[in-house]
């Protein structure tokens, strides 16, 4: 294996130390939202443009409130754009944790995948290693390609 980038390993008791503290994340955010495709395609974004807009129009709804409708609930957009700051520094280190998870466990798939692709050619290469056939044969099973049907026997069917 020419390039192997990441030799490491991750013990049951860490694992588990990692998913106890992933709940314990959770349990102290109890009030996040799991939104629709639909939804978050629909709903309005917040840039670095927008948040100092919002952060402008609730200083001026906070130091005018007289012209705002009584239905109008600042308190709430006050709490909205409170809990929007301090989460907002929460997502960044967990979207940089999850790209840094998510790259590893690439690596280590695609290292593992390599090696095994080694392993096989090998192994179809000996050739005469008694008793390989039938794996050698299951392993590439692994890599057989099923015909596609054509157009026209498909509207046939």
């Amino acid at each position: 294996m020419a390039d192997n980038r990441l030799s490491a390993s991750l013990s049951q008791s860490d694992r588990q130390a990692v998913m106890e503290a992933i709940a314990t994340i959770r349990e102290k955010l109890p009030f996040l939202i799991d939104l629709t495709t639909e939804e978050r395609r629909t709903m309005l974004k917040m840039g670095d443009k927008s948040r100092a807009f919002v952060s402008k129009a609730l200083e001026v709804a906070t130091q005018n409130p007289d012209f705002l409708p009584r239905s109008f609930n600042l308190e709430e957009m006050r709490r909205d754009m409170m809990l929007y700051e301090a989460l907002y520094p929460v997502l960044l280190s967990l979207t940089q944790l999850q790209e840094l998870v998510d790259d590893t466990c690439m690596t280590a798939a695609s290292e593992a995948y390599t090696a095994a692709l080694a392993v096989y050619s090998y192994a179809k290469a000996s050739g005469n290693v008694m008793g390989l056939d039938a794996v050698i044969d299951e392993m590439g099973r692994r890599f057989t390609r099923r015909t596609k049907k054509k157009a026209s026997d498909i509207s046939a069917s």
